[in-house]
Parts: C-alpha cells; sequence; structure tokens
C-alpha cells in the first residue's frame, strides 16, 4: 500500500498533523488538501487533543501548490466542504479555476482558520507560496534556523497566493518588498517582521515543537478557543476578510489575463521555472 498523503498521529493532548509527499517537497495537491481537512476534523472531534501541530515530512515544510507533479489532480473533483459552489470539473475557463480555488485554496484556508483549537506550524526548509497559505492559517509559527520563505507568484503576473494575508502578516512594506522582488526571506527576517513566533535549531524543531504543545496543552481548552476567536474577530476587524476578498478577485483576474496574452493561466510559468528564477534571486 502506498504512504497517505497525510499522517496523523496522537501525542497525549496533541494531535501531529503531517504532510507526507516529501519527494514533491510537500506540494499540496487537491488529495492533500482534502486528507489534511480529514486530520484536522478528527482533532477538533477528539476532546483529548488540546493543541494540533501541523508539520511537513523530510528537508521542507511545503513547496506550495502542485503545479507539476505526476500526482497533479485539478482535474479530479472532491466532494466540496468549504464553500457552496458548484464542481469545477465540468466548467470551463474562469469559470472552473475560480470554482476549484474559492473551495481548495481560499475555502479550505480560512476553514481552517477557524479550528477552535489551537494550531501550531513547525517549519523547516522551504516555505513557499502555497505554504505560506498553510503556515498563516496556524496561530503559531515554529521555524528551524533552516528554513526560508518567499511568494514569487508575481513571476505569474498574479498579485500573490490566494489566501492573501500578507499585509497582516508582514506589514504593508514588506509584504511589498516580498511581493515585488519574490526573494526568499529567511526565518530571522520573518521573526522580526513579526509573522515567525520561535526560531530553533533545526535538530530540536520537533521537541522544541511538542513542548511547546505541551504547555499551550495546559490551559482550559474553552479558553483557548474564545481567545482564539477574539484575536481572529479582531483581525478581521482590520480589514483581513474583506481585504482577502478583494484580491482575490484581482488573482483571478491575472489568471484570465495570463490565459489571453501568454500560453496559459500560469503565465508561461512552471514548477521548475519558478524554482530556478527563485534559487537564482
Amino acid at each position: 500500500m502506498s504512504e497517505p498523503v497525510v499522517r496523523y498521529e496522537r501525542r497525549g493532548p496533541v494531535a501531529l498533523v503531517t504532510m507526507n509527499r516529501p519527494e514533491y517537497r510537500n506540494a499540496q495537491n487537491s488529495a492533500m488538501t482534502y486528507a489534511l481537512d480529514d486530520a484536522f476534523g478528527r482533532a477538533v472531534d477528539d476532546a483529548e487533543v488540546k493543541v494540533i501541530v501541523l508539520a511537513g515530512e523530510g528537508k521542507h515544510f511545503s513547496a506550495g501548490h502542485d503545479i507539476g507533479s505526476p500526482g497533479r489532480d485539478a482535474d479530479t473533483g472532491f466532494e466540496r466542504r468549504a464553500v457552496m459552489w458548484w464542481e469545477h470539473t465540468d466548467r470551463a475557463g474562469g469559470d472552473r479555476r475560480f470554482a476549484r480555488e474559492s473551495e481548495v485554496y481560499l475555502g479550505m484556508c480560512r476553514r481552517w482558520r477557524e479550528i477552535p483549537k489551537p494550531v501550531i506550524a513547525s517549519v523547516q526548509g522551504a516555505c513557499i507560496a502555497g505554504g505560506l497559505m498553510l503556515a498563516w492559517v496556524c496561530d503559531l509559527i515554529v521555524a528551524s534556523d533552516d528554513a526560508f520563505f518567499a511568494d514569487p507568484v508575481v513571476r505569474m503576473g498574479i498579485p500573490g497566493v490566494e489566501y492573501f494575508a500578507h499585509p497582516w502578516e508582514l506589514g504593508p512594506r514588506a509584504a511589498k518588498e516580498v511581493l515585488f522582488t519574490g526573494e526568499r526571506f529567511s526565518a530571522q527576517q520573518a521573526k522580526e517582521w513579526g509573522m515567525v513566533s520561535r526560531i530553533v535549531p533545526r535538530a530540536e524543531l520537533a521537541d522544541r515543537v511538542q513542548e511547546l504543545a505541551g504547555k499551550i496543552a495546559g490551559m482550559p481548552q474553552f479558553g483557548l478557543a474564545l481567545a482564539k476567536k477574539a484575536v481572529n474577530q479582531a483581525e478581521d476587524l482590520m480589514g483581513l476578510r474583506s481585504g482577502m476578498d478583494s484580491v482575490f478577485g484581482l488573482h483571478h483576474f491575472a489568471h484570465a489575463h495570463n490565459a489571453e496574452t501568454s500560453e496559459d493561466a500560469l503565465g508561461g510559468q512552471s514548477a521548475r521555472s519558478m524554482r530556478d528564477a527563485n534559487e537564482g534571486a
């Protein structure tokens, strides 16, 4: 039997959810997205779980959306969970892409942001584009000292990933720098900008995250849920949700422009060309 694309493990009051496509740097296809949702749902329903940890198997947390692996499944339909919209596989053009991305990308990330239990992202190596989205929906980000981050999708002519939290996670000017240059930024830089909670040695990442999760697990569960909801509501009052809605429209306008003026909706970019450009930045 093949390995599951997401592994689930209980460690006392902590649920460890691990993306498990290390050979593709944990690129996110739809199968992984729905497996993550299953794992998060399992953790929420287990009354003994107080904290959830999201991790990535192998050298890298996540290289982002799957736009080129053999497991890419953009043409596969899954039962809708995040939004009330129609199935994308029997649609065409912008209708097809909007339907899928509303569900699999923006919708799922918003759904996971509302998980009523604290979620810690355990990040090592690459956390790129769609990887940022997964980290950003978590309440805390603990990064190894070898972690690096980037949102290089402006190379595609697209103004940022679908879950557009950049100004809130980085601040407006840092968000512009990250988007305008497409360059990687380090864990230390991310911490200075307020995005990363803690930086730890790579060899100690799993243990240090487990230690932090255990400390949080000692707090009252309902109090944690209400504290999380309070901060999320404050972010929304500062425009996070409405800002995402407006930029999601720009995101899809960019895809449509690419489809009319270049070879495809990604502006002719591939996973390899994006990686090569980023490594050369």
